[in-house]
């Protein structure tokens, strides 16, 4: 992927989740079409509908409407009173504030956005939910500005396939979790048989499809940056071929062999 074709993707991402913030902030929904961002082939893809009733209630009305996830990530991360989490692509917040009220007012929850108008209603959000424990970053998930071996957790929720650079956050996730650290990911995945062009037909890039890694490709990916016990678990259907998933990993060591492994990722996960 050219730098050019590379930075008009984020600006294209940043755009389109700029207009659903304004959006859920003015009650309205994502403005997206269907609720979400994301692209799926069934409601309840995508969005609120993968929380429970009970941790909807938690949370403010704008949190809730501009929840454009593929999954829960609070749900399987498994969040331990006193932990420091980081979330990757934080949007309205909504991982965020349930992430600080597991962790409880000794551990912090970090949420990192490149969009102004997200951390915006994110920080409108938490103070409406009355968490104290939360900080939000302005950022890209490429280069977090957290120094290494800094939290215990890291989660993210429909992010990772929307990145230009995939071998370049997950060597970021490596680097700020410390030793022993867990990663909680909710994610679009596509079968191993799917190449780039086939993702493609199925769905856009700003729409969560055609960035997806797959199976394998996430696996790989993990472990060349210093993971174990790496699962990639399929939940839902969104598309021919194309999940939405859980993926989990324990940070253990540095990795054996650097840079055969991402530089496979890379070339195997283009938008077209």
């Amino acid at each position: 992927m050219s730098t050019e074709t590379a930075e008009s993707l984020r600006e294209q991402v940043r755009q389109r989740y700029a207009e659903a913030a304004r959006a859920a902030d003015g009650g309205d929904g994502c403005g997206c079409g269907g609720g979400s961002c994301c692209e799926g082939e069934v409601a309840g893809d995508f969005g609120e509908a993968l929380y429970s009733v009970e941790q909807r209630g938690e949370l403010p009305d704008a949190a809730v409407l501009a929840s454009l996830g593929c999954g829960n990530p609070t749900a399987v991360a498994e969040l331990h009173e006193g932990e420091k989490v980081l979330d990757l692509g934080s949007g309205g917040g909504i991982d965020v504030i349930l992430s600080a009220k597991r962790v409880g007012p000794t551990g912090v929850a970090y949420g990192l956005d490149m969009t102004d108008e997200m951390l915006a209603l994110a920080r409108k959000n938490a103070a409406e939910a009355g968490v104290a424990n939360v900080h939000f970053l302005k950022g890209v998930i490429e280069q977090v500005p957290l120094p290494a071996e800094s939290v215990d957790v890291v989660i993210s929720n429909c992010v990772i396939n929307l990145s230009v650079d995939k071998p370049a956050v997950l060597m970021e996730i490596a680097r700020v979790l410390k030793p022993g650290g867990r990663v909680g990911v909710s994610d679009v995945v596509a079968e191993d048989h799917l190449g780039a062009h086939e993702r493609a037909e199925r769905g856009s890039y700003v729409g969560c499809i055609a960035g997806a890694l797959s199976r394998s490709e996430y696996m790989a990916g993990l472990e060349a940056v210093g993971f174990e016990d790496v699962s990639v678990e399929f939940t839902h259907e969104v598309a021919d071929g194309m999940h939405g998933a859980i993926v989990k990993a324990v940070k253990t060591s540095e990795p054996a062999s650097k840079g055969l492994p991402l530089v496979q990722l890379a070339a195997g996960a283009g938008c077209c």
